[in-house]
């Protein structure tokens, strides 16, 4: 069996999102896939030392070239970019054609991949929407307001819908399905890429504060992201002062003195993503993952879970996390805690705490149980007929 799997780890740059693609490339090969990486958005690639999305990629190229050969050996020449100005680099893009023309599966993740006419070929195109809200209330109606854009297909034009938003058609969630059968999936996680390293040394997560720049409005209602959430997480600190509190946060206007006033360690969140092995190296030293979600996800009550805190449960760190939903599906309470406000996220971070050991030996058994990507993919390709 043959796969495509494309992303945006050139589009920006860092170890997260390196990792966010790599489960489902690391995932498909663990699955027996003949698997191969498109990334073609059509737009700028960010430069993390600037803080600016530009036409230079050369710096995009390297890291994608380093992460890919770091996460599998089979893909030091089993890659493709195409920038914004239609430069190729890795394999020719004849090449990516011919793939395509023979493939069992196109997994378009995030649906950052424009569907090019070349591109249309593989009967079983898949769509992973990992960003509910924005893709509903902005990307989705901005390609039905304006299809075609740069002579691509869009979206409605794959053959099966996943999303992350696991509660989407059911009560209390605010998402529209715009007409598609959409099937729930969740974050993958190699689950042999992740292990702890000695006891930790603070509950950390990693964040990009205000990244929509400026709120969504949908039907009236106005969604934002971190911003309108962190204050009911922000006083743990000065309330829990037997532990150790760190941010590592990017993006504009973080109110960094003041989180610092509060207790909060604050560190730049390119300088622990620089690498693959470097954001695995901060998960994996880390007591666990504390954090807000984004206002989006939560309002909605779409059930959205993050990439990134599946990496802290297969580590074997306890996770702290705004609910939006996913406590009705995954299993809370021991390992994974899900909390509303502020005095339940004190209360899980108290019993984290209390017994480190169970709580991290059963962070590794939800991962092992609900994001073990060789299930959620086996899972996805079942529903689809690949498997």
């Amino acid at each position: 069996m043959r796969a495509v799997v494309t992303g945006m780890i050139a589009t920006y740059p860092v170890g997260g999102v390196a990792w966010d693609y790599g489960h489902y490339v690391v995932g498909l090969e663990q699955l027996g896939f003949d698997v191969f990486y498109l990334e073609d958005t059509g737009g700028p690639a960010y430069d993390p030392a600037r803080r600016l999305y530009g036409d230079d990629c050369e710096y995009s190229v390297r890291f994608l070239r380093e992460s890919l050969a770091q996460l599998s050996k089979a893909f030091e020449d089993r890659w493709h970019f195409c920038s914004a100005h239609g430069e190729c680099y890795g394999m020719p893009h004849r090449r990516i054609e011919e793939l395509l023309c023979n493939a069992d599966l196109f997994l378009n993740v995030s649906g950052g991949t424009l569907l090019r006419d070349e591109y249309m070929s593989c009967p079983c195109k898949v769509l992973i929407d990992t960003d509910p809200g924005w893709n509903q209330f902005v990307n989705y109606p901005r390609w039905d307001a304006s299809p075609g854009w740069k002579g691509t297909h869009g979206y409605r034009a794959h053959d099966h819908f996943f999303t992350y938003a696991e509660r989407l058609g059911h009560p209390g969630c605010l998402l529209p399905d715009l007409g598609l059968a959409w099937h729930p999936t969740r974050p993958p996680v190699a689950i042999d890429r992740w292990n702890p390293e000695g006891p930790g040394r603070a509950w950390t997560t990693v964040m990009t504060w205000n990244n929509f720049q400026r709120p969504v409005e949908y039907q009236g209602r106005v969604f934002g992201t971190k911003e309108m959430e962190f204050s009911k997480m922000e006083a743990l600190p000065n309330k829990r002062p037997d532990a150790a509190f760190e941010l590592a946060v990017g993006g504009w206007g973080a109110p960094i003195s003041q989180w610092r006033a509060d207790g909060w360690n604050v560190v730049d969140s390119h300088a622990v993503s620089k690498s693959v092995d470097d954001y695995r190296n901060y998960i994996q030293t880390s007591i666990g993952e504390l954090s807000v979600a984004k206002n989006l996800y939560v309002a909605t009550r779409s059930g959205w879970f993050s990439c990134r805190s599946a990496c802290y449960l297969a580590a074997s760190r306890p996770v702290v996390i705004q609910d939006t939903g996913f406590s009705e599906i995954v299993p809370t309470g021991e390992g994974l805690f899900a909390f509303s406000n502020g005095e339940e996220a004190e209360a899980a971070v108290a019993a984290a705490q209390a017994d480190p050991v169970r709580h991290g030996r059963a962070a590794r058994e939800i991962a092992t149980e609900y994001f073990d990507a060789r299930c959620v993919l086996g899972n996805m390709l079942t529903q689809i007929g690949l498997m």
